[in-house]
């Protein structure tokens, strides 16, 4: 299956550009990003802060049926211009990444559809290859998919 999310990363640069066109109007792509019950929906994660503001800041937490935590990542938002722009840091704790800064814009194709575009910038061009040797295309990919698939049932 074609993977709609398309992920360009350059040789020797430290930085990834990813690429979702998606059939949702502009507004609700951006709530996606901005609404903390939208997002523990479409990245299976639970929602401990989502400060949509400048200068605000998240955190996520993912745990196992025993309450292990798993997975917990935060920033701060550096931008946040609603329907356009987010840039923030993203933080993975308790792994050998460091933090990223992310740089996300959201466009306006047609009344119904809308256009992400992720700009992800790691500390060296060897950090992001240990990025991309995980399977960090499908598992966006399928992040993706499940936000595309929530949001039409809000459309």
């Amino acid at each position: 299956m074609e993977q709609k999310t398309k992920i360009h990363a350059e040789d020797g640069k430290q930085e990834i550009v990813i690429t979702r066109e998606f059939d949702l109007p502009l507004e609700l792509l951006f709530r996606a990003y901005a609404e903390p019950e939208i997002v523990e929906q479409w990245m299976g994660t639970k929602v401990l802060k989502l400060e949509s503001k400048k200068h605000g800041s998240y955190q996520f937490e993912t745990t196992d049926p025993k309450g292990n935590v798993v997975f917990r990542a935060n920033g701060v938002t550096h931008e946040f211009v609603p329907n356009r722009k987010i840039t923030r840091t993203f933080e993975m704790e308790n792994t050998p990444f460091s933090v990223q800064l992310e740089f996300l814009e959201f466009e306006k194709l047609t009344d119904d559809t809308s256009r992400l575009i992720m700009q992800t910038v790691y500390k060296s061009a060897a950090l992001r290859d240990q990025i991309l040797q995980l399977p960090f295309a499908q598992g966006i990919n399928m992040a993706h998919n499940r936000l595309q698939g929530i949001l039409n049932k809000l459309k």
